[in-house]
């Protein structure tokens, strides 16, 4: 079957996004800086705002929960942007092939939807996406099967007879691609660069 169409993740494939990026400048020492992180401004937490919880209710809650911590926990949001350290060259690479192939590009993405503004105004290549599902937007979050049905959907609007295996879908968490194969698309984990641009050939991706 043909590919006519590539749907992203974004994290781990285009973007080099780790909250230890701002940790290290606030916790120098690194166990400590990994018991917070794992503790509390867990990735847990940080999913709930993917999935469309506000960043000042979560931050509120968290205070609450470890006052001990406020300026820490306050940290998170205020200079988020501090953890986005940039684009992954290699991906962004297989991307920007694609589309001087003229691939139709999709993105689907767990972000906040108060976040990801920050993205659109710093990263050019995001211009490349026909359209981009953001998961807090639609307080729907990967590996739920309606977030794919939405993305299809979005697919469907610019190739309105596309089927599910005529998708591929590229994303660096082995469950959320387990999750699109199981309703037919394809699917790749993103593992490197490299293996990802094989995979796609493999499927018949010219680029």
């Amino acid at each position: 079957m043909t590919i006519r169409a590539v749907v992203f993740d974004f994290g781990g494939v285009l973007f080099d996004w780790n909250p230890q990026h701002l940790y290290r400048k606030l916790i120098a020492d690194e166990q400590e800086r990994q018991w917070f992180l794992d503790n509390i401004c867990t990735q847990a937490w940080n999913t709930e705002q993917d999935a469309g919880r506000t960043l000042a209710e979560a931050t509120r809650h968290l205070i609450e929960q470890h006052p001990e911590y406020q300026s820490l926990i306050q940290a998170y949001y205020e200079r988020w942007h501090e953890m986005l350290r940039g684009e992954l060259p290699e991906g962004v690479e297989i991307l920007t092939a694609l589309h001087q192939a003229k691939m139709p590009l999709f993105g689907l993405t767990n972000w906040s939807a108060e976040t990801f503004p920050y993205a659109r105004e710093h990263y050019p290549f995001l211009q490349f996406f026909r359209d981009i599902v953001v998961s807090g937007q639609l307080k729907l979050i990967k590996p739920d099967p309606a977030i794919y049905h939405a993305s299809l959907a979005q697919v469907r609007a610019h190739l309105p007879d596309v089927q599910p295996g005529e998708v591929v879908f590229i994303d660096d968490v082995a469950g959320n691609v387990e999750a699109a194969v199981a309703l037919g698309w394809q699917g790749i984990h993103h593992v490197s660069a490299e293996r990802t641009s094989a995979h796609l050939r493999r499927l018949g991706v010219g680029f």
